[in-house]
This record gives structure tokens, C-alpha cells and sequence, in this order.
């Protein structure tokens, strides 16, 4: 017995192209190498600044209060925009929008790294994050239609989806290394290069798809959905500085939910509508999108709050620190390209994402025991492997399903829908647990000595393991959610047809 788990044929990845060949293969592992560094790019820049954010206070000279909005800029723009970036290059060609995103946040990146102030500074990361939501679901998008055949997408997805999961530590690392050794302005300069290099892979490799003339831009839905996301990313990231209390934060997120309320129902009447709801109905593309959202909400906050402990409990140098994360790494990009290539194709998503949301949880727990003294390979190695396991178990197959079985001209909308949920997720989840944090930290500290500094060590220590715990709440709630919706049985991918499930 056989159960589709996709739109009918009429919405599906398009005709078969051209028999496979040894020349043609070649091109699209080269194309691949091209959009992953891209997608490199666009994904480290969310944690490279990170690092050198003290840096560049001091030299700018902006406050503890003001600084937040050096990282807030970018994920605002970039978050807010993405699915108009998916319809843009849906509508006027995935390759121009790919390059023309390279170009802008190039050049956004040098504007940034040349700046004089903070307002040019938080200007330039604002059109950093508008040039990648052009950047992202287009790279993401060619990915899908270069790779239609079944064996070779699962490879490539592999390969995407563990640049996707460990571009967040790579960025730290990166960001130690340029910070340590040359200044906090190379870690917007460094992008000159990646874009470079992709930009010329791009003009010679990426093959030019066509434009749909008979399609129109939905104002309406752009106008809903764009700023129904601004006002979203911004309450969470308000939330950090202000209280939950604070009208600039739950004003901002009820007028967010509200705009998205009203951006699904326009979508249901508009003639050409931004993102079409059969891109999001489908069950396994359902449940795709939720694992991309946990896996945001949760991996993210792992980073930043791994970082503070490295650096603030143990002393580590931002070089040590991202070195630290690199064990991660690798045991994410084994999981991520075997869950793709054999778990996937062979036992279907249903036991693989779960178990990957399981892994992390257990991972997440065992972070919880860490101490003031703690050894890290005895004590952090473990757990630091055991997350990163987890995490390329659901990213890579989450971002496969996401867009599998979408008609051609819905690739980069399902594209940036992904993206979306992952940047929303990464926004949500670190403004959830820095305040929940905080406030551990502080219920900590009531009735102690704020000026011992093991007072303020061990509460430290308390805002860590709260944050751990929540994190592995997160991914335990995307264990149910993720068992319950993912169909049993195999997917089997097909250029001529959507997947099917066998059971």
C-alpha cells in the first residue's frame, strides 16, 4: 500500500531533466559547493559578530543597552523578509536574485566593516539581513531544483543541512580567531571574500531559470506578512532588555499574530497569492517546518549560553571557545549526511527526526551538571558531542521534506519558508531563555551576597542549567509533535512525481 505524501502531480518539482552523466554531475556537486558557501555566509554571520561585539563597543563607544541592536538589526530585516525574498526569486529568476544578493550583502558587509559609528554599524547589519533574505531561500531553492534525483538530493541535503546546523559555531569560531588576531571589523570584512567566491561560481555554474511573466506580486500579503514578522522578531528580541510586561514587547507580538492571522486569510483569496497554503498543508512538509522552528529555538540559545559559560565560568579565549564547538561540529555533519543518505531512505522520517529531537534532549539534560571547575573532556565533551548527534539526526532530513514534492514555481517560497522558521525560531528561543535565565540568575541571588563573586559564579551556573533545561523542553515537545505528525514508512524520491511513503 502506497499514500502520497505531497500535493498531486500537477505541484510537483517539474519534469525530469537530462540523464544523469559524469560531466553533469560534476556541475552540480561543483553548483552545490557554490550555494553551501553561500548559505555559510549568510548563517555564521548570525553568531560571527557575536564575539566581536565588546570589541566594537569599545571602539564605537555604545552602551551595554545599545548593543543588543548590533545583532537585533540583522535579525530583523533578515527574518521579516524572507518570504518575500522566496516570491522574488520565484518571479524574476533564482540565479539573478542568488547574485544579486551576493552583491548587496557584500557590500553591506563593507559598509559595516568601514563603520564609523553605531548608526552606521546597526544600518549596515539591517541591509546585511535584507540582501540575505534575497540570499538564503534562493540558495536554498536552486539547491532543490538542481538536485532532482532521489540518491544524489539526499547526499546534497546532507551536505546543506549540516552547513545549516554548524554554521552557528563556525561563526563563533571564526569570529574568535579574526577578533583575537586582526579586529572585530574583519568578521563583517571576512564575507568579502565568501561572497566573492560564490559570486564567480555562481556567474560560471548556476544555470539561468526562467521568469513566470504571468505571475503577479502580492502587495497585500507582503505588506501582512513582512511586517507581522518585524513586529514578531521584534517583541522577542525587545523581551531581552524590557520586561514581558513591557507594551513595546507583548504590544509588538499580539500585533504580530494578528498581522499573520490576517496575512493566512488573505492567502486563501488573494488570485496570486505570496505563499500559496498548499506549501504549508502537506503533513510531512507540516511537520519539516515545526522540527526547523524547535531545531532554531533550541540550538541557538545552546550556543550563546555554551559561549558565556566557556568564557565567563572557565576563562577560555573566544579562539578556545569556538575550537571547543568543533567535536560538535563534526558529529553533526556525520549524523546530518547519514540520516539523508540511509536512515531516511530506509526507514523514513518518522523513527529519525524524533530520535535526533530525543538525542538533543538527553544532551541538553546532561549539560545541566556542569560545574565551576568542570573538565571539558570528562565533563562537557559528551554532551557537546551527544547535541550535535541530535541536531544533524532532524536538520538535514527537516530541510529535505520541507521542500520536497512543491510545484517549480513555489521552490523559493518553500525555501524561504524554511529559513523563516529557523531565523523565527532562533529569535523566539534566545529571547525566551535569556529572559528566563535572568531571572533564574536573580531568584538565585535573593537573600545572598551579590558582591561575592562566588555568589555571582554560581549564579551564573544557575541561569546556564535553566537555560539547558528549557532548551531540552523545547526539543521534547518537538519529540511528541514529531512522532505524532510524520507518516510511518520509507520516502522515496522522484524527479517525474511527488515522494511516497511506503508502508
Amino acid at each position: 500500500m502506497t499514500r502520497t505524501t505531497a500535493p498531486a502531480p500537477a505541484e510537483t518539482a517539474g519534469p525530469p531533466g537530462p540523464a544523469p552523466s559524469s560531466g553533469g554531475a560534476r556541475r552540480r556537486w561543483w553548483t552545490l559547493a557554490v550555494i553551501s558557501t553561500a548559505q555559510l555566509m549568510v548563517i555564521l554571520d548570525a553568531t560571527i559578530v557575536n564575539i566581536a561585539l565588546p570589541a566594537a563597543q569599545r571602539d564605537l563607544g555604545f552602551s551595554d543597552g545599545n548593543r543588543q541592536w548590533v545583532v537585533t538589526g540583522y535579525a530583523l530585516a533578515f527574518g521579516s523578509l524572507l518570504l518575500l525574498g522566496g516570491r522574488i526569486a520565484d518571479l524574476f529568476g533564482r540565479r539573478a536574485t542568488f547574485l544579486v544578493g551576493l552583491l548587496g550583502f557584500a557590500g553591506a558587509s563593507a559598509l559595516g566593516g568601514a563603520a564609523g559609528s553605531f548608526e552606521l554599524l546597526v544600518g549596515a547589519r539591517a541591509l546585511q539581513g535584507l540582501f540575505g533574505a534575497l540570499l538564503a531561500p534562493a540558495a536554498l531553492s536552486l539547491l532543490t531544483v538542481t538536485f532532482t534525483d532521489g540518491k544524489e538530493r539526499a547526499k546534497a541535503f546532507g551536505v546543506f543541512g549540516a552547513i545549516a546546523g554548524a554554521g552557528g559555531a563556525i561563526g563563533l569560531l571564526l569570529g574568535g580567531v579574526l577578533t583575537e588576531h586582526l579586529s572585530w571589523r574583519w568578521t563583517l570584512y571576512v564575507n568579502l571574500g565568501f561572497a566573492a567566491v560564490a559570486f564567480v561560481g555562481g556567474l560560471l555554474l548556476l544555470q539561468r531559470t526562467p521568469r513566470d511573466r504571468s505571475a503577479r506580486l502580492d502587495v497585500p500579503g507582503m505588506v501582512l506578512v513582512s511586517v507581522g514578522l518585524f513586529d514578531l522578531v521584534y517583541g522577542f528580541s525587545n523581551a531581552e532588555s524590557h520586561s514581558w510586561n513591557s507594551p513595546s514587547t507583548w504590544g509588538f507580538l499580539v500585533g504580530g499574530a494578528l498581522l499573520l492571522a490576517a496575512f493566512a486569510w488573505w492567502q486563501t483569496r488573494a488570485a496570486h497569492p505570496l505563499l500559496p497554503l498548499r506549501v504549508l498543508l502537506d503533513r510531512t512538509r507540516g511537520a519539516s517546518f515545526l522540527a526547523v522552528l524547535i531545531v532554531g529555538a533550541g540550538m541557538f540559545g545552546v550556543f550563546l549560553f555554551l559561549t558565556y559559560y566557556l568564557q565567563l565560568t572557565l576563562g577560555y579565549s573566544p579562539i578556545r571557545t569556538g575550537l571547543a564547538f568543533l567535536p560538535m561540529v563534526g558529529a553533526l555533519m556525520v549524523t546530518a549526511t547519514l540520516s539523508t543518505g540511509v536512515l531516511v531512505p530506509r526507514f523514513g522520517p518518522k523513527p529519525v527526526v524524533p530520535l535526533g529531537m530525543g538525542i538533543t534532549a538527553a544532551g541538553l539534560v546532561w549539560l545541566t551538571g556542569l560545574g565551576l571547575h568542570s573538565d571539558y573532556p570528562a565533563h562537557l565533551l559528551p554532551p557537546l558531542i551527544a547535541v550535535g548527534l541530535g541536531i544533524g539526526l532532524m536538520i538535514a532530513p527537516a530541510m529535505n521534506l520541507a521542500v520536497s514534492g512543491v510545484a517549480a514555481a513555489d521552490a523559493g517560497v518553500a525555501s524561504a519558508t524554511v529559513n523563516t522558521m529557523q531565523q523565527i525560531g532562533g529569535s523566539i528561543g534566545t529571547a525566551l531563555l535569556n529572559t528566563l535565565a535572568a531571572s533564574a540568575a536573580h531568584h538565585y541571588l535573593a537573600g545572598r551576597d551579590p558582591r561575592d563573586p562566588a555568589v555571582l559564579a554560581r549564579a551564573g551556573l544557575e541561569s546556564y542549567a535553566t537555560a539547558y533545561w528549557w532548551s531540552a523542553g523545547f526539543f521534547a515537545v518537538g519529540l511528541v509533535a514529531s512522532a505524532l505528525l510524520y507518516r510511518r514508512g520509507r520516502v522515496v524520491e522522484d524527479a517525474n512525481a511527488a515522494p511516497v511513503v511506503h508502508f
